[in-house]
């Protein structure tokens, strides 16, 4: 949801500037600055934005210069006036020499008159909310390439995960054979030396059933299936993030039955991987 749009656009005498920032939100947290004369823009700019952006923390912001020298301010001639008379008053009596008042006068607050007091006609409104819309769409077209490139390292991790999760079948024999090698040992250990040996084998068909990954690799394998299947469609961000618990469920399951190194590596692999969606799921819708 990480973005940055920017549009400018004159009119009339008047140059105005929309800036976008937007960080990661699990709703919209909208954020507008601009100068009074144009609050009564506010509630329509919310709303365009709303609508367009869906969520994400946005800070908007409307500037305006004028771009025209003609009547784009004038001199507050009373408030000089009072300023010189003040500044003459007191240099007289700190006995300053004299100064050069006018250059101290222009630099005294509120010694210009701008256009600032106008009101907004509605041929102006519609065009600051042609310029909002201009920017809005340059937003999203800032998160429509950075989309693309999640799409692409989504795809890679989840292939990861998934190339992974086909090397895990070539250690189940052998897990299952140092498994009862391990429990045969230990009998024969006993000091008695000797053990039932059809009891052995439903000892073992128990405790194989309890470490059976079969449910949890095809689990695994539809959650990958299902997460690429969401990911295309809009605003998806959220039922992701879903998705990527219950592959997160399945692969420490993995990594609880597995009992063998090679399969632990693989299932730290699936982990890292995951991990790295995870990451990326908060910047997308």
């Amino acid at each position: 949801m990480t973005g940055f749009g920017k549009a400018s656009d004159n009119f009339k005498s008047k140059k105005y500037s929309v800036e976008l920032r937007s960080l990661n939100s699990k709703s919209m947290d909208l954020n507008t600055r601009m100068s009074s004369l144009y609050k009564e823009l506010d509630t329509p700019i919310r709303k365009l934005i709303s609508e367009k952006l869906c969520r994400g923390k946005v800070d908007f912001s409307l500037s305006v210069e004028s771009v025209s020298d003609e009547n784009a301010f004038s001199i507050n001639h009373d408030l000089a006036k009072t300023y010189y008379k003040e500044l003459k008053s007191l240099n007289e009596t700190l006995g300053e020499k004299t100064e050069d008042y006018l250059s101290v006068i222009l630099r005294m607050p509120d010694i210009f008159n701008t256009s600032t007091d106008e009101e907004l006609d509605e041929e102006e409104k519609a065009f600051i909310l042609s310029v909002v819309n201009s920017a809005v769409d340059n937003m999203n077209d800032f998160r429509r390439k950075e989309g693309e490139d999640l799409e692409r390292e989504f795809n890679a991790r989840i292939e990861e995960i998934r190339s992974a999760l086909n090397e895990v079948p070539q250690y189940e024999e052998t897990r299952i054979e140092t498994i009862r090698e391990r429990m045969k040992k230990g009998l024969e250990d006993i000091q008695s030396g000797s053990y039932d040996d059809n009891r052995f084998e439903q000892e073992m068909i128990f405790y194989i059933e309890k470490l059976d990954i079969s449910e949890e690799k095809m689990r695994l394998s539809n959650h990958l299936d299902y997460f690429l299947e969401t990911m295309v469609l809009p605003e998806s961000g959220k039922k992701l993030g879903f998705i990527g618990q219950e592959i997160g469920r399945e692969i420490n399951t993995l990594g609880s039955k597995s009992n063998h190194a090679e399969m632990q590596k693989l299932v730290i692999g699936m982990k890292d991987n995951l991990e790295k969606i995870k990451e990326q799921i908060l910047n997308t819708l």
